[in-house]
């Protein structure tokens, strides 16, 4: 049986995992002051989350793999804000790199699950109990 809701997927569960990993760079420091950076920051790892969760609503595979699309594009602007540290200075190399292991895991479970949809066809939808009851 797949899952039943958004927050069961191995690619959304590693998305929010780097989603926290970024507002907890951002609570304080350097980067908390750079408002437009933190806001930028914040809005795309939100959406790496927002768009997978978005997908898994659809019930059509081919429209889910297209909000995944979106949530990678969402994850590639993630990668790029934690590399700018470079020209900002806000965090240590170590910081970085385990923020884009991070990146990497994600887009890696991000990849196969498209790949996925892509060759399979998706079930119907489940119905809750409360709407199984009226039918």
């Amino acid at each position: 049986m797949g899952a039943r809701h958004f927050t069961e997927l191995v690619v959304w569960q590693l998305a929010d995992d780097l989603r926290e990993f970024v507002h907890d760079l951002l609570r304080d420091g350097s980067a908390a002051k750079d408002w437009k950076f933190a806001d930028q920051l914040r809005d795309a790892s939100d959406g790496v989350c927002r768009n997978i969760a978005e997908g898994f609503g659809r019930y059509s595979h081919p429209d889910f793999a297209r909000f995944l699309t979106i949530a990678k594009s969402s994850l590639d602007e993630t990668e790029d804000g934690l590399r700018a540290r470079r020209v900002k200075g806000h965090w240590g190399d170590d910081v970085v790199e385990q923020g884009i292991r991070k990146v990497n895991r994600t887009g890696k479970a991000m990849s196969n699950l498209m790949r996925y949809l892509r060759r399979s066809k998706a079930p119907k939808p489940f119905m809750d109990a409360e709407t199984s009851a009226r039918s």
